[in-house]
């Protein structure tokens, strides 16, 4: 026994650990080097590994989109992550509807994303999917649950929204927008879905415990899912070391907190209330539903209704921010109070309307769609419409982002922000596009069944805030406020943020 009170067996086993977690890490980089880098020098894995597409591309995304416009069908393979990447529409269509099940979301997709978002219905095939689609389908389709979202975003854009907006316009402060909108669109998202109040948009702009574990957790199952090899990341989760541990301890706090949510909502009961955790416990009947269930269906909610909708939101108003006139046609469409003289959100009734308000949001998704990419894993090998081979096991991702940059889909004018492209309907009305071609929203058996109230939520926001308000961008994000850097994440938010500055429009 040493002076430390430990017996030297102890120690000498405690060294030993250490030495063979070394070499597990060790044989880990050893494996992916000679498993991936001696066997590709294509010009497109050596970019990826070495990092060389950044001194050209302002995102990863930017570089994915050149490569597919060069390719002749749309389509690329990326060897070293043992990917193949498509902006083909005939494929998307081929993977989401022809050919939906040998694309399943893939267990090395849920491996990715299991810790998090558990057995929820963004992390599951087959039986578990549809039975939790179904379900959610029955309840984000009903009149009620819809009435009583709507409301829920109204108040929270009259108590929360537009006084926080109105305080920095009178003090001429300089405020960050996207994290205005990440509150906004949390405490929406928890009211809508569980009944509680988490009051991130307080004038105080108070910080949630769950939020900031929320987003620590997915920015690191992200960076899991860009590693060149899964070897990398297993190996730090089974040493618990560096972003794994960081990982582990994010979503520790998320269970903790998503527990004391549901204890919260069972001690209130379920019978008469409307929110969607509350429905999901009702309708399974509440007893028959065990915590770990819940737990999943909480974190499904949050990373659907809150990430995506904040996202849309800023890159909207960032865009505005350089289409001044943009913002004015917004202006003139939406009136002096949408219906209601007592709301700065214009009524649901109103709302649909909007036909140019409609385009401009779906033209800002088509541009910054909130999730960039989708992957799939092909279960046999199969070959695509555009002749392309995929073998089994292998992954397939769709890129929205990049088909959004395709002039093969959107003509020569792909890369101006131009809203009247949608207006192609009698009398200059909204035209949608195939869902194939755009597919921000999934397209097929896995479209988003939350993609309505989305929209609403995004819509009634756009019309409060321009109504009532000019944004302007300001600072280094000015000046390349229309080809931002995003931070790697399961879905897009900016680097640094969005300062802005707000002055109330003129009456």
């Amino acid at each position: 026994m040493d002076a430390t009170g430990l017996p030297w067996a102890a120690q000498c086993a405690g060294m030993a650990f250490s030495a063979f977690s070394l070499c597990v890490v060790a044989l880990a980089v050893v494996l992916l080097l000679v498993r991936r880098w001696p066997w590709c020098s294509c010009h497109v894995c050596r970019a990826y590994l070495t990092g060389s597409w950044a001194k050209d591309f302002t995102n990863l995304g930017d570089w994915y989109a050149h490569l597919l416009r060069e390719s002749p069908t749309g389509t690329v393979h990326v060897h070293v992550l043992g990917c193949t990447v498509t902006a083909n529409p005939s494929n998307v269509e081929y993977m989401l509807k022809t050919n939906f099940d040998n694309f399943p979301k893939g267990k090395t997709f849920s491996a990715v994303l299991g810790d998090l978002l558990g057995g929820g219905i963004f992390n599951v095939d087959g039986d578990a999917w549809r039975h939790q689609r179904k379900m959610a389908s029955l309840e984000l389709g009903s009149v009620a649950v819809r009435s009583y979202a709507y409301k829920i975003i109204a108040q929270e854009i009259d108590a929360r929204l537009i006084p926080v907006l109105a305080a920095a316009a009178d003090t001429a402060a300089v405020v960050d927008l996207q994290d205005v909108f990440r509150r906004f669109a949390f405490d929406t998202i928890c009211k809508i879905s569980f009944g509680l109040d988490p009051g991130c948009l307080e004038r105080e702009m108070p910080m949630s415990k769950l939020a900031a574990a929320f987003d620590a957790a997915t920015r690191l199952c992200a960076m899991r899912g860009a590693a060149a090899s899964p070897l990398l990341w297993k190996a730090k989760r089974l040493l618990n070391v560096g972003s794994e541990r960081e990982l582990r301890n994010a979503i520790k706090l998320v269970d903790e907190l998503a527990a004391a949510m549901i204890r919260e909502r069972r001690k209130l009961g379920v019978a008469n209330s409307h929110d969607l955790l509350s429905r999901f416990m009702a309708s399974a009947g509440e007893d028959a539903v065990d915590d770990k269930y819940l737990r999943d269906i909480v974190v499904s909610f949050l990373l659907a209704g809150r990430d995506t909708v904040s996202s849309a939101l800023t890159t909207l108003f960032m865009l505005l921010s350089k289409n001044p006139a943009v913002a004015a046609a917004m202006r003139a469409e939406a009136g002096a109070n949408g219906g209601d003289a007592s709301s700065a959100a214009a009524t649901y009734e109103h709302l649909k309307g909007l036909h140019y308000t409609h385009a401009v949001l779906y033209e800002n998704m088509r541009m910054f769609p909130p999730v960039q990419f989708d992957s799939k894993f092909c279960a046999a090998a199969d070959v695509l419409p555009d002749g392309t081979y995929v073998s089994g096991g292998a992954r397939v991702m769709y890129h929205p982002y990049a088909m959004g940059r395709m002039p093969r889909i959107w003509g020569a004018d792909h890369g101006e922000f131009r809203p009247d492209r949608w207006l192609t309907g009698a009398g200059g009305s909204f035209v949608p596009e195939s869902l194939y071609r755009y597919p921000v929203f999934q397209a097929g058996l896995r479209v988003c069944l939350g993609k309505e109230l989305a929209i609403t939520e995004m819509k009634a926001v756009a019309v409060a805030v321009v109504r009532a308000f000019d944004i302007e961008v300001v600072g280094d994000s000015s000046s390349g406020a229309c080809a931002p850097k995003f931070v790697s994440g399961l879905t897009a938010s900016i680097r640094g943020g969005l300062p802005v500055r707000i002055r109330r429009v003129k009456k």
